[in-house]
């Protein structure tokens, strides 16, 4: 009953009080500590700051500032513009650049709030000017940026590669596919829900305007080229793609498109270090959390009472999701990653889901999460950036989380989605 109260109770409550989420997984640890496992104190310090000495971590500060100077540099505009080139003049063409912009964009920044930052501040003016309601189009930004938590090469997947000790490049590759086909998904209704609104019809594509949105993006559609090219071609590790990542994103940036100069590099800079040292606390303070819970032996209780009520596989995979679902709504991806994996990963191994499997299952729910009320973390940047009532954005979003809910469902009771290629891989 103390573990019960110490491990999920406590930070319910200390959620609910208002405190932020590490400081919440901190003092759990210490009550565990000090209660309910029999370890030194200085376990905290030592799983805290050994927990960042790790090779494949070093890739998150790095993509976090590659995708801030891709957004703040000029990248994200000329992604945008070609992608509206070619979707030409189809009734529902300009959510559908939206969704395929924060596809593109969400696999250089990896960050879902920088995507709907960079992506929604530059489509926002024509969703709006194109006939679609303020309510859909800030509901179709916070849903389409979540995408980055999915698409590969994404953090969630690299704290998921950490935590549950499997390939990173594996995890991009069972990625692809369930990224795309969320992207599909959305895109089909924007344009049934467009045709039912009867939303003007723009202008025609045509070949020259292609020709010229593609000439001005080429150095910026070569992002992905580089960072997939060089994981696959074996040139260098995930982590190391990170690291060329910010060295072409800065050579186009600065010296091939002249966006941004050394002074404004700086501030980009800066403002990528308290980003990342947020993600980076939430990480250890996690990392510690679910030391301490898995050293308790409550994964295995977990495990002997689902075996114990005797659930079909596919049972135990809905409990699983229909949770995921609900801690996603409270959780940053991070966090949510570093607790659950050790916690729900012998569970599901259990029920036959194979780990790679279950981290893309993972990583949908927490993307779903993203934009689900009432706290899902888009929600909020969206409201802040478009300044839309938030009671409005939890409406308009349902859509959203219905469809890509029965999404979610396909990719987890269809293992083939994520690991056709995988098995093709090896």
């Amino acid at each position: 009953m103390t573990a019960t109260f110490v491990f999920f109770i406590l930070p319910v409550i200390l959620l609910c009080v208002g405190l932020p989420i590490y400081l919440i997984l901190l003092i759990a640890s210490l009550a565990a500590i000090l209660f309910v496992v029999d370890v030194p104190l200085a376990t905290i310090q030592t799983n805290m700051f050994g927990g960042l000495d790790s090779f494949p971590l070093l890739a998150i500060p790095f993509f976090i500032l590659a995708g801030e100077i891709m957004g703040q540099g000029g990248i994200a505009r000329r992604v945008i513009v070609w992608v509206t080139a070619l979707a030409g003049s189809a009734r529902g063409s300009l959510p559908i650049t939206a969704i395929a912009s924060s596809e593109l964009f969400g696999a250089m920044s990896h960050t879902a709030v920088g995507t709907v930052a960079a992506v929604g501040r530059l489509v926002f003016p024509a969703l709006r000017s194109g006939g679609y309601s303020d309510r859909f189009t800030v509901s179709l930004i916070a849903s389409s940026g979540a995408i980055a938590v999915v698409i590969p090469p994404s953090i969630a997947m690299i704290l998921y590669s950490m935590s549950a000790q499997q390939s990173a490049v594996a995890l991009f590759t069972a990625g692809i596919v369930p990224s795309l086909l969320i992207g599909a998904v959305d895109s089909v209704y924007v344009v049934l829900y467009s045709r039912s609104r009867k939303v003007a019809v723009g202008e025609k594509a045509s070949w020259p305007v292609i020709w010229a949105a593609t000439k001005d993006a080429g150095w910026a559609l070569g992002t992905p080229v580089v960072i997939f090219g060089g994981i696959y071609g074996g040139i260098f590790t995930p982590t190391e793609a990170a690291g060329v990542a910010v060295i072409y994103s800065i050579v186009v940036t600065m010296f091939i498109y002249r966006d941004i100069g050394w002074r404004e590099l700086w501030q980009i800079t800066l403002s990528s270090v308290f980003l990342i040292s947020q993600i980076l606390i939430i990480v250890t303070a996690a990392g510690i959390y679910s030391w301490l819970l898995t050293t308790s032996g409550i994964p295995q209780h977990l495990v002997s009472g689902m075996e114990a009520l005797k659930l079909h596989p596919w049972q135990t995979l809905l409990i699983v999701n229909l949770g995921l679902l609900l801690v996603g709504s409270f959780l940053e991806p991070p966090a949510a990653i570093m607790i659950l994996t050790p916690l729900l990963l012998p569970l599901v191994q259990g029920a036959g889901v194979h780990p790679i499997h279950f981290g893309i299952i993972l990583a949908v729910n927490l993307s779903i999460g993203m934009y689900t009320p009432p706290f899902g973390l888009n929600l909020f940047a969206s409201q802040a950036i478009f300044k839309h009532p938030l009671g409005s954005l939890y409406r308009g979003v349902i859509p959203f989380v219905l469809i890509n809910f029965i999404t979610l469902m396909v990719i987890s009771y269809v293992p083939v989605i994520s690991m056709g290629l995988v098995g093709s891989g090896k």
